[in-house]
């Protein structure tokens, strides 16, 4: 009988669920993987999103054999049987895609984190900002709706500077003030995204290297997906920095995975797997 498990990371913006399928290589084994917008009725889009993803993959809510939940929203998955730290599972999620990575950087919708991870994918290290907008993906958002833009074109539109603005302030509104300054003075707007770019991407450095930077490094998040953030890290960090296929989904993907290990490791032990009695509440698909 084929086993499949399901890995779910409530986020601060994003919701992504992943399922997997026990017995083929990684490369295949992912049957179905989701990204919502993380709403204020996170109970409701998690049941919502599992549904997708379990539409996506041809396959009955009872067909899951372990359901992991993640992310900072970890406690409003109800069918979920067990719920995991977002670092533990984006160091799990990222070591399966690159055996050798040694440094994470997440960069999400309101926090930045760093993690260090042995051969093994353990943490050994991390260190998180979650205290200011400056340094996650909500500093990039403002800035976009200042200049008019949407957020998926400022990575692409700052690569085009030709002299990349300084911004000073690390503060949000400051930072906003700067930028409509830039404006009403004739600043090209990809020369203020790219000093954007650049001022966060400098605050980014400067807590990771209060880990050890060790490579590979790898970037996940929302801040994966964007191409101009991405070349300011390797500039700033001066090394090669790598890029899973979908940025998003490391941490549900790592959830899913540590849900297989859990679910084999009683098994191993001849010991029956506890689960707890779960439904997928009935809501509307969007």
């Amino acid at each position: 009988m084929t086993e499949y498990f399901a890995g779910i990371d409530v986020g601060s913006t994003m919701t992504k669920a992943v399922i997997l399928e026990k017995g083929i290589t990684l490369d295949k084994g992912i049957i179905a993987s989701i990204i919502g917008p993380t709403g204020p009725e996170q109970r409701r889009l998690a049941n919502r999103v599992m549904q997708k993803a379990l539409d996506q993959a041809g396959l009955a809510f009872e067909a899951i054999t372990y359901v992991v939940s993640t992310g900072y929203g970890r406690i409003n998955v109800p069918f979920a049987d067990k719920q995991v730290t977002e670092i533990s599972c984006h160091a799990k999620g990222v070591a399966s895609l690159f055996p050798k990575a040694r440094t994470i950087i997440d960069i999400g919708g309101q926090d930045s984190k760093a993690i260090n991870v042995d051969a093994t994918g353990r943490v050994t290290n991390f260190i998180m900002n979650d205290k200011c907008a400056a340094g996650s993906g909500r500093f990039i958002e403002v800035i976009a709706d200042s200049v008019g833009l949407p957020l998926h074109e400022v990575g692409t539109v700052s690569l085009r500077s030709v002299a990349p603005a300084t911004i000073s302030n690390i503060c949000t509104i400051w930072a906003q003030q700067e930028v409509a300054s830039g404006l009403a003075e004739g600043v090209p707007i990809p020369d203020l995204l790219a000093g954007v770019l650049r001022s966060l991407a400098d605050r980014v450095a400067r807590m990771v290297r209060r880990i050890k930077v060790e490579k590979e490094v790898v970037l996940t998040g929302g801040g994966g997906k964007n191409k101009g953030l991405h070349h300011a890290l390797e500039e700033q960090l001066g090394c090669e920095i790598l890029l899973p296929p979908e940025p998003l989904i490391t941490g549900a993907l790592g959830a899913a995975l540590l849900g297989k290990d859990m679910a084999e490791k009683p098994i191993r032990k001849n010991q029956p797997l506890q689960t707890k009695p779960r439904v997928l509440e009935t809501v509307q698909i969007l």
